[in-house]
């Protein structure tokens, strides 16, 4: 388990700068507005921050542990991002392939043209849909929860991601009955792409997804705790997952249980394996993950992806330099302004714009729970806060720990 391994001078940052790491989230649990937190900042390599705060179990009285294992939802993308994108170095796909050459099922997709659930028109899309475009979230494919025909006819269809009780196979022959939101390529919705990775990197490796994670990512990693569920043995780690509800005079806490680890959907084999939300994982294994990236696709002597590729994946890939404001339909786990997204990641573009502390070039994303991770390149730091409080958007957590952070680094 990663521990803090050398004083943070040692790597240019303030030891007192990051105590307002410490107090940021500390002041969150005292508030009785999150159950526990777990916080991790690393740099050049070295371990500055990592500490465990509050329960994971507040009814059971479990206190938060290092290696509590969290439900990080949309910190997944990235994962299986890169899973597919290992292939890519193999020459096994181009990111400018038809999605329809390895799912055929896709290959006379419509586009929503006007009216509503009941009765709509299509037409055909402008061009078809590529591989990139299911990393970038261009594919025109809608969000589960768009307020928007085509969201109502995917919830009228059973699509729900990680609760579905299908199979990943399945997702086609049902997403070919259904026309999409866009065009290919013209907007960025927060939908459904990432579970089409998940299913591009079980038809060209010939593997489950769980399977060919584990073989070519978390165990040449090191990620012990990362999976689509929990073994028996380490349920007893896994943390409540809780709901924003507002204090009243039965409760002071800000939140009530909505998953019990005991009874999690996440103790039992998933048939949906989702690239959208479906893995568990630690700050340990996640910071491997991290360490990984900014180490240019290796760790602790272990190679698994070429400096080059992560570069590209992390770069910007919306056209011409535009920022999400300008394309997207459903912002997701981040803000708008002043940020692009790559392939499976968000990549800071401007800080000012974006009207947050940090670096050009920073990749970065979050999960629903109120998790999120940071890559500074520039700065050769990372950062990871876990947590489990639903929806995301309850606490401006994200911006906060980023001041905290970025405002320790002394050089």
């Amino acid at each position: 388990m990663s521990t803090v391994t050398v004083k943070p001078e040692e790597v240019g940052m303030s030891s007192a700068g990051l105590e307002n790491v410490t107090r940021l989230v500390r002041r969150y649990v005292d508030q009785g507005r999150y159950a526990g937190t777990v916080s991790v900042v690393a740099r050049r390599g070295e371990v500055v921050h990592f500490e465990a705060n509050g329960s994971m179990d507040v009814e059971r009285g479990h206190a938060m542990r290092p290696d509590t294992i969290f439900r990080i939802y949309s910190m997944t993308k990235p994962i299986v991002s890169v899973g597919l994108m290992l292939l890519y170095e193999q020459g096994l796909f181009q990111l400018n392939d038809p999605v329809s050459a390895y799912l055929p099922e896709l290959a006379n997709l419509k586009v929503f043209a006007g009216g509503d659930a009941e009765s709509f028109e299509v037409r055909e899309p402008a061009r078809p849909m590529t591989v990139r475009d299911l990393l970038m979230h261009t594919s025109g494919l809608a969000a589960l929860n768009g307020k928007n025909p085509v969201g109502e006819l995917y919830r009228r269809a059973g699509l729900t991601g990680m609760d579905s009780t299908a199979s990943l196979a399945d997702l086609p022959r049902q997403l070919a009955e259904l026309p999409l939101q866009a065009d290919p390529g013209s907007r960025w919705i927060y939908g459904i792409s990432t579970d089409l990775v998940g299913l591009l990197c079980e038809v060209i490796s010939g593997q489950p997804l769980d399977q060919y994670l584990q073989d070519r990512l978390f165990d040449p990693l090191g990620m012990i705790d990362t999976g689509f569920s929990v073994p028996e043995p380490n349920i007893h780690r896994l943390a409540a997952a809780y709901t924003y509800a507002e204090p009243g005079r039965q409760q002071s806490r800000a939140f009530v249980l909505a998953d019990d680890p005991w009874t999690s959907a996440y103790t039992r084999p998933r048939s949906f394996l989702s690239g959208v939300a479906g893995l568990v994982s630690t700050a340990g294994d996640y910071l491997r993950f991290c360490r990984m990236m900014a180490g240019g696709g290796s760790v602790d002597g272990v190679r698994v992806m070429g400096p080059r590729t992560l570069r590209f994946m992390t770069a910007n890939h919306l056209p011409d330099g535009r920022d999400l404001a300008s394309m997207a339909d459903f912002g997701g786990e981040t803000r708008r302004e002043g940020q692009g997204f790559g392939l499976g990641f968000g990549v800071l573009l401007d800080q000012t714009v974006a009207q947050t502390i940090g670096t050009k070039g920073e990749y970065f994303w979050g999960g629903a729970a109120s998790t999120a991770f940071w890559v500074s390149p520039a700065d050769d730091l990372i950062a990871i806060f876990l947590t489990q409080l639903r929806p995301s958007a309850t606490y401006p957590i994200r911006r906060e720990l980023r001041a905290a952070v970025y405002s320790s680094l002394t050089d």
